[in-house]
């Protein structure tokens, strides 16, 4: 990799983002995304101007991070950094957005991505990776949704699943990034709860309280993932678990089953385990299959081969695993946990290393490196 990607290029790209008009920080940030990019692109395809494609690439997320960062100012003028319990205050014209850009014209995955962008404040590139597709073929889609409703009149609202969806694709974004993007969400999702009498509204916000309330443990002081397994649960916020556990149950009672009180009922699990060795994943595996029936989602079944590793041994888990595709986000990641878990770990070493290549961001990048440097110092001695 270092004939295809000279150390020269460094300092020269990030000299032209700074005489463009970036900040020296931002674009130091910019280049090492670009850089990451490349490391992933250019061994099976390398570009015939290398300077040339950094810039350009550099300086997309530079922009990117750029509106982003406007967008989530804004937010913070509006709200507090925490969101509070209980009933929601005066209903803003946020949510009323939300409902217009899922104009019935569109479809619902295109309603949703326009959502995302216009409203949410979202990059193309963070809608993308919560879709699970090249950046340049959702830029297309919100290309197209815009179009679409350039010429029609905003006086019909989109239908409450759409609204939903978008709920929860920005709260997802914000949970594993931006605390104050997961705070909007459900900021949001209990102004909804409060003006709409439907289970999977509450199923949706029962999940993003039972999530949001280890919001704290998820990371160590120097920045580092902590999994799950590894949580302090004396940090978790138990007055947001018992809200969570109380509006789950309600809606539950109403036997109109949807994904989203699904999920909720798999988080709840998880939070009423003392330890994490006491969790039901029994009973997880069980919501997994209620979870795959209604969306038959991939990385649902992901999930759930972790599940049924934890509940029926490594191996059945990587049996499940086996079913699915390896280009799946995260995929090498459950395999090296579960070849580790099964004893097997140089090949846990590999797929740990071969995941952090794949990480979605530089958290689970770093941690999923000290992963592999554990097994293989342990397995040097």
């Amino acid at each position: 990799m270092d004939e295809l990607l000279p150390r020269s290029l460094t300092p020269s790209v990030l000299a032209v983002l700074v005489r463009r008009g970036a900040d020296f920080a931002a674009a130091e940030d910019a280049v090492q995304d670009a850089l990451v990019e490349a490391v992933r692109v250019w061994p099976q395809k390398a570009p015939r101007d290398p300077k040339g494609w950094l810039v350009t690439v550099a300086w997309r997320r530079f922009l990117d991070a750029t509106r982003a960062d406007a967008s989530r100012r804004r937010r913070e003028d509006r709200l507090d950094e925490e969101p509070a319990p209980g009933p929601a205050p005066a209903v803003d014209d946020t949510l009323q957005l939300y409902f217009l850009c899922a104009h019935p014209s569109l479809t619902p995955s295109s309603a949703v991505a326009l959502t995302l962008r216009a409203v949410g404040g979202l990059t193309t590139r963070q809608i993308a990776r919560a879709y699970l597709v090249p950046e340049a073929t959702m830029a297309q889609r919100i290309s197209r949704a815009k179009r679409t409703v350039s010429g029609v009149r905003f006086d019909r609202a989109g239908d409450v699943s759409t609204v939903l969806r978008v709920l929860y694709l920005v709260f997802n974004e914000g949970y594993s990034g931006d605390v104050d993007l997961a705070a909007e969400a459900i900021r949001l999702t209990r102004q909804l709860a409060a003006a709409i009498d439907h289970p999977e509204v509450a199923g949706l916000l029962a999940l993003m309280l039972l999530h949001h309330a280890r919001r704290v443990s998820r990371t160590a002081p120097d920045g580092s993932l902590v999994p799950l397994a590894e949580q302090d649960r004396g940090l978790w916020d138990t007055g947001m678990i018992t809200e969570g556990v109380g509006i789950l149950q309600a809606a539950l009672a109403r036997d109109r089953l949807g994904e989203f009180q699904a999920q909720a009922a798999v988080a709840a699990l998880h939070a009423d385990a003392p330890t994490a060795g006491e969790t039901d994943w029994v009973q997880i595996v069980e919501w997994y299959d209620e979870l795959a029936g209604l969306t038959d989602s991939p990385v649902v079944r992901l999930n759930r081969a972790v599940a049924v590793g934890e509940a029926d041994g490594p191996r059945a888990g990587l049996a499940e695993l086996a079913a699915l595709s390896d280009a799946l986000p995260r995929h090498t990641a459950v395999a090296a946990y579960l070849h580790e878990r099964d004893g097997d770990l140089p090949t846990a070493a590999r797929l740990y290393a071969e995941a952090a290549h794949k990480a979605p961001t530089l958290a689970e990048r770093d941690h999923l490196t000290r992963q592999a440097a554990r097994l293989n110092a342990g397995l040097r001695r």
